[in-house]
């Protein structure tokens, strides 16, 4: 099926949301890998960072197969969605501060190589799933909330990255608690600004909006 857009183009709206399918089963599965790859790296070097990573990419994956289940769906059921992908957001950042507590009552020095392979392979995955969904940032509510997952998904390897090197500096294990609070506080940020979009996409007398 094909819309005019009303400037004088036809758009293929079966092949866009084809290639939003797309798009979104490849992150997808990339975040199920990193996933587990960060969540063993982090049993194996004691970072809570790591583990913030691991459980953010748990998240986005979860983020991403909800928007393949509504991919062509109404303005209005979108809006709903993206509700969920921001409070699966603050759960994220809720388990940060779980786990920021927990170890602030058992510290501990991280082992720095594990923390710093595993966030290089991770920035990596995030770099790639960032470059597919840059095309679809300006687009429906739906994809514009993934994006914007991914984007802190580059935040957050910088960040581990950053940590590791400073455990190795320092080698002490405060950096890697402060890195966890910075991206606990980055989550937070990303959930109000996607439930604040969401909740606008969501009510019924709401005008569709192209970007967060």
């Amino acid at each position: 099926m094909s819309e005019c857009c009303g400037c004088g183009k036809v758009v293929d709206v079966a092949g866009m949301q084809a290639k939003q399918r797309k798009v979104l089963v490849i992150v997808l599965l990339i975040n199920l890998a990193t996933f587990v790859m960060m969540a063993l790296a982090a049993w194996h070097s004691h970072s809570s960072s790591l583990l913030s990573g691991s459980l953010d990419n748990l998240g986005d994956a979860l983020t991403y197969a909800v928007s393949l289940a509504v991919v062509g769906a109404s303005a209005h059921l979108k809006g709903r969605v993206a509700l969920l992908k921001g409070f699966l957001i603050l759960g994220a950042a809720i388990a940060v501060g779980v786990q920021i507590v927990w170890r602030l009552a058992h510290p501990g020095v991280p082992i720095f190589e594990s923390m710093g392979v595993a966030a290089l392979l991770n920035l990596a995955a995030n770099a790639v799933c960032l470059w597919l969904l840059t095309p679809y940032r300006a687009g429906d509510i739906n994809m514009a909330s993934a994006w914007e997952c991914s984007r802190n998904d580059i935040y957050e390897g910088v960040a581990v990255i950053l940590a590791a090197a400073l455990v190795w500096a320092f080698g002490a294990g405060w950096p890697d608690l402060v890195i966890a609070a910075a991206l606990l506080v980055l989550f937070l940020r990303s959930a109000v600004r996607v439930l604040r979009a969401a909740w606008r996409e969501s009510r019924p007398s709401a005008q569709p909006s192209a970007t967060i």
